[in-house]
């Protein structure tokens, strides 16, 4: 008789450039049968996620990464409540989600931002998508909010970086994290006003940062000393190393979903 298949969460968190580790990850995973029941997502964490739960090919996905200038996609406008008004990246997000909703999904997608007028931090999980991966990449000062049922949405990694805690409410038997941010090898490097901001950020949320990966069952950290949050460029070698961190972790990983399923 078999066995009963584990509820798995997979938790990303934000990074900007450095969370397209998270495409690695998800290519490791999938190809030792691992899929995710829930995908819980923070900034570029919510953007990979959002994409891979809308049925997106992870080997185009990053061979389209590779070959296309991002840089393209921040249309600059004069500053009003951020540099970038974002409409160029709207429309590459609807169409890498093929505009779909939460509701068209086979999997749970939680997509977490933050509220500026409440200062709390909001899971969203109904409506469109992309609109949703939209405001959780909002970061302050660069992209102009989101405004969404009476809220202005902002980046999630402003209060929620890695949400765990989220993943840990749909009572998942078990909780798979990747962190491209507080890796101990980490070498920081400013270069440019979004390292200022990044940077910022991630002081703020060692604290909660270090609370919340406790609480997941594995914690999958790439080696991403080399690379800052504003490497969009180098989208390929973030990636593979995203491949190398799960490789380190896959065969713990399975045997703990084999475990469960007895």
């Amino acid at each position: 008789m078999p066995g009963r298949k584990p509820k798995i969460a997979l938790v990303l968190g934000a990074g900007s450039a450095r969370g397209f580790a998270h495409i690695g990850v998800l290519q490791v995973l999938n190809k030792n049968g691992i899929y995710p029941n829930i995908i819980v997502g923070s900034s570029m964490g919510a953007m990979v996620g959002g994409v891979y739960a809308c049925g997106a090919d992870l080997i185009m996905l990053e061979k389209m990464l590779d070959s296309i200038d991002t840089r393209s996609f921040f249309d600059v406008q004069v500053p009003r409540m951020g540099f970038v008004a974002g409409k160029k990246i709207s429309t590459l997000l609807k169409l890498l989600t093929k505009n779909k909703n939460f509701a068209d999904l086979n999997i749970k997608l939680q997509i977490v931002a933050t509220d500026l007028l409440s200062s709390q931090t909001i899971v969203l999980d109904q409506g469109s998508i992309a609109e949703a991966i939209r405001a959780s990449i909002s970061i302050p000062g660069i992209f102009h909010p989101v405004k969404r049922d009476g809220m202005v949405l902002v980046d999630g990694a402003i209060t929620d970086r890695l949400p765990v805690d989220v993943a840990i409410k749909h009572k998942a038997d078990l909780v798979i994290a990747v962190d491209v941010t507080f890796t101990e090898e980490k070498e920081i490097e400013i270069r440019n006003v979004l390292d200022v901001i990044i940077h910022s950020l991630d002081l703020m949320q060692k604290n909660h940062f270090e609370a919340s990966a406790e609480n997941a069952d594995f914690l999958l950290q790439p080696r991403l000393r080399c690379f800052s949050s504003s490497d969009f460029s180098k989208s390929s070698q973030i990636i593979e190393l995203g491949r190398q961190a799960a490789q380190e972790q896959i065969k713990a990983i399975t045997a703990a979903v084999h475990e469960l399923s007895l």
